[in-house]
């Protein structure tokens, strides 16, 4: 861990935390209640390969030579200048020598075969599973972060695997997972990571999925979408303010992406965390809907999700689920299609209607589905063509617009 007095004269406000917290999960907590606390965000059971033992560096992508052995980072948005022996915002990309590299590349601190649902995506092969799969790290810091235990860490203080693409892919044929997700911490932050399996796993029959917070540049999010077969993006909310306040981010970059997935035309999904007196509002909530279908269609479906108090945020209390089915209510009234109620189980907000003749689809059962209608793509009622990737060969067979 280093000197606990030098790293406090040299690192930043945010290294001090990140420091603070990995001391009490490391030595306050013990071992055993970390690896307790982190079970549900980073199992490592399922994954092959080593323990890792010191950083995965790789040649990292997309990134500028500056004077003086610095470089600039053109990944996400925060183009990061990073001098010599020093690392970016994310805490997970380093410059040495005037050369960027990663340190995560497979290097896998989580790995769980999830209901597709979890993700969580509806219209995306409906009942199948996900190799799930993250390494440390994040672009933003969310104070209400769920798997606030692996995305606010440095590599360091992870236990990892290290887990090559084609282990990554042969493990995810081996449990007949159709599709890889790249989740729980933020995966644009393992990039390279990310492009190279997708590429593979493409190659394979196997799909991949981004689950992502869309601070990411148009650049490489082009290059990678040529991999992926879908994408969901967590959309914090329709406020640069709580963007700026509670994600240590801005709005602006988010919907920049949100446009350039839609020209893509690559199947996305939007999940919002409806945090009680944050993002709640009416208004907010209207002006939200309304500029997804004016400038991504009203066939993106829309998931709005119970939050829980967790991380930094733990004074408010969980979402009430009337607040829920206001939020729905409101993007069905302003277009959207498909609007979900998440983290409801049992709610009828979870199940999927057909848009023209409001005949139940999808039936589920919080992660599971229970019955499924949709028969090659259609409603078995009146025959309208319903928005989504139904079978693998439609997955597969995606390829970014022009």
């Amino acid at each position: 861990m280093g000197n606990p007095e030098s790293m406090l004269l040299t690192a930043s406000r945010r290294e001090v935390l990140r420091w603070g917290l990995a001391c009490g999960a490391a030595g306050a907590l013990g071992p055993a209640a970390r690896a307790l606390a982190q079970q549900d965000v980073a199992g490592r059971d399922a994954l092959p390969g080593p323990k890792l033992e010191g950083l995965a560096r790789h040649p990292a992508m997309f990134w500028e030579k500056l004077p003086d052995r610095k470089v600039k980072c053109t990944l996400c948005p925060r183009e990061c200048e990073v001098a010599d022996v020093e690392r970016g915002y994310c805490g997970v990309r380093e410059n040495q020598g005037g050369e960027y590299q990663t340190l995560v590349y497979g290097a896998l601190c989580s790995g769980n075969v999830d209901p597709i649902e979890k993700k969580p995506l509806f219209h995306y092969l409906p009942g199948t599973t996900a190799f799930s799969i993250a390494t440390a790290g994040c672009n933003i810091e969310c104070k209400f972060c769920q798997n606030w235990e692996i995305s606010q860490f440095r590599p360091e203080q992870v236990e990892s695997t290290l887990v090559t693409p084609a282990q990554l892919v042969r493990a995810c044929a081996g449990r007949a997972c159709p599709t890889i997700a790249y989740t729980y911490s933020e995966p644009v932050i393992f990039y390279e990571y990310m492009h190279d399996a997708a590429a593979l796993a493409r190659q394979q029959g196997i799909g991949s999925v981004m689950i992502s917070n869309g601070y990411i540049q148009e650049q490489p999010l082009r290059q990678l979408c040529r991999q992926l077969t879908g994408v969901k993006i967590d959309f914090k909310a329709f406020s640069e303010t709580f963007y700026a306040q509670w994600c240590s981010g801005h709005l602006k970059p988010v919907l920049a992406t949100l446009e350039t997935l839609k020209e893509i035309g690559i199947w996305t999904e939007l999940v919002v965390l409806i945090i009680p007196t944050l993002n709640d509002s009416p208004q907010e909530i209207k002006a939200m809907s309304k500029w997804v279908v004016e400038h991504l269609g009203p066939d993106v479906p829309l998931h709005f999700t119970r939050f829980h108090p967790t991380y930094r945020v733990t004074n408010l209390p969980r979402t009430p689920v009337e607040t829920l089915e206001r939020c729905r209510q409101i993007a069905l009234d302003a277009g959207v299609r498909y609007v979900y109620a998440g983290n409801v189980p049992t709610h009828p907000g979870e199940n999927t209607y057909c848009h023209a003749c409001r005949q139940e689809l999808i039936r589920r059962v919080g992660f599971q589905v229970a019955d499924n209608r949709i028969r090659d793509g259609k409603c078995p009622r009146c025959g309208a063509a319903i928005p989504g990737i139904w079978s693998q060969e439609q997955a597969l067979a995606f390829r970014p617009r022009a």
